[in-house]
């Protein structure tokens, strides 16, 4: 007589079956928990990535910031620095503007940081003096901003919140700040806070081409002529 073949009962079965799923459970639970934090810290590497590099162009306009007075679209002489008090950001004039095909064009370019909503805009002009039709190329630095402010430090050392200050009784109008302080605030990081040294006098690295001065052309033309000379007494 044949033995009956060995199985497992539905108790079992169900035993099985619950634990099977008690440790799906547990370990999507902890693969969904893997993948929203691998997301979160794509987000803030991304966020972080943008920050750093809104820190660079505005430490590079910055850096390079010079004296030279603009007229708007409305003729009115703006200063070369303009920030605070009415002017929403601030603007300012910067050298360093790339011309690689060789315009007839200055190399000072004119660049303005204007928050829009929540949004921090970097504005630059192709041309200096503008005229009713000039329009300004726009780009998106920092998103997601609650507040943008800006002080200038002075040559006294004290903070201004607007720029050019008013200037005292018998003093003249200052020149450049010595250094910019930025704020911004973040929804997800707070306040962030940037601190700019401006340089005081800039000298574009250009060097002089002697070749055709005239000076030495009438050099030149004494040596081509001392030259002519000795072939000739050859």
């Amino acid at each position: 007589m044949k033995k009956p073949l060995a199985g497992f009962t539905l108790l079992e079965l169900l035993v099985a079956l619950s634990i099977f799923a008690l440790i799906s459970a547990m370990a999507y639970g902890g693969l969904q928990t893997v993948m929203t934090q691998q997301q979160q810290t794509g987000v803030r590497s991304d966020r972080l990535a943008d920050l750093q590099k809104a820190y660079r162009i505005m430490q590079r306009d910055l850096e390079q910031i010079v004296s030279r007075e603009i007229r708007n679209e409305f003729g009115d002489r703006i200063a070369s620095v303009v920030g605070g008090s009415g002017f929403d950001g601030v603007e300012f004039s910067r050298a360093g503007y790339p011309n690689p095909a060789g315009f007839l064009r200055s190399e000072i370019q004119r660049v303005a940081y204007v928050p829009d909503q929540d949004t921090l805009l970097r504005r630059t002009w192709r041309v200096l003096d503008r005229a009713q039709d000039t329009q300004p190329d726009e780009q998106k630095l920092v998103e997601s901003m609650s507040r943008f402010s800006m002080r200038f430090l002075d040559q006294g050392n004290e903070w201004q919140e607007r720029w050019p200050p008013a200037p005292g009784q018998g003093q003249a109008l200052p020149g450049l700040p010595v250094a910019v302080e930025v704020q911004l605030e973040l929804d997800e990081l707070g306040i962030l806070t940037w601190l700019f040294r401006l340089p005081q006098e800039f000298v574009p690295s250009v060097q002089p081409n002697t070749a055709n001065t005239p000076g030495n052309d009438q050099e030149n033309d004494k040596q081509d002529e001392g030259h002519d000379l000795g072939e000739d007494d050859g």
